[in-house]
């Protein structure tokens, strides 16, 4: 798989600014859509408690969709 068919999640608080989150949670890809939205629905809980506020989906440069809230 290329590096730009990936698809990947960024991570930042309602600014719009990155956040550090640990690295079980960074520089994560997957190969589809439905295996990222999975995983953000797996684990945003963990990423709310690292101070993320909202995700951005990407497919290799191609923002898919986002800024999407995390809060409910």
């Amino acid at each position: 798989m290329a590096a730009d068919d990936q698809w990947y999640w960024t991570l930042e608080t309602t600014a719009g600014l990155p956040v550090q989150v640990s690295e079980e949670y960074t520089g994560v890809r997957f190969e589809t859509e439905l295996e990222a939205e999975a995983w953000i629905g797996e684990v945003f809980d963990a990423l709310l408690d690292q101070g993320v506020d909202a995700a951005t989906l990407f497919e290799g440069e191609r923002k898919a969709y986002g800024p999407m809230s995390l809060h409910p």
